[in-house]
C-alpha cells in the first residue's frame, strides 16, 4: 500500500431544519463543493430545550446535519451564503480542522 498523505481542510457540520435542505444544498453546490453527507432525524438538547430525532409527520420536520470537507478559502464564502438564513432560521455551523488522505476526492 502507498504511503497516504495528510491534507488540511476544514469541516463545516450545518444543522438546520429539514425542511431547508434543498436551500443547503444549493448554496454548497454553487459555492463549488464536490459533495457532502447529510444526516437525517437528529437529537439533541440547544437553547430551545431537547429536540426529538424521530419522523413525526415527515422528513422536513427534524433537524439534519450536512457535513463537509472543503479547502479553507471556501468557508467564508459559505459562511456568508448561510448568515441571512441563519438571522432568521434556526440553526448552527461548527468548523473544525481535519486531515484527510485522499485530497483528489475534495477538489474539482
Amino acid at each position: 500500500m502507498k504511503n497516504l498523505n495528510r491534507n488540511p481542510l476544514k469541516k463545516l457540520e450545518i444543522i438546520l431544519e429539514g425542511e431547508h435542505q434543498e436551500f443547503a444544498t444549493d448554496l454548497l453546490d454553487l459555492a463549488g463543493v464536490t459533495g457532502y453527507t447529510i444526516v437525517n432525524n437528529l437529537s439533541g438538547k440547544g437553547r430551545h430545550g431537547f429536540h426529538e430525532g424521530h419522523l413525526m409527520f415527515n422528513e422536513e420536520a427534524v433537524l439534519i446535519m450536512i457535513i463537509v470537507a472543503v479547502p479553507e478559502e471556501l468557508v467564508d464564502p459559505i459562511l456568508e451564503g448561510f448568515a441571512p438564513f441563519f438571522n432568521k432560521h434556526t440553526g448552527v455551523v461548527f468548523i473544525s480542522d481535519i486531515q484527510v488522505t485522499r485530497l483528489v476526492k475534495f477538489k474539482n
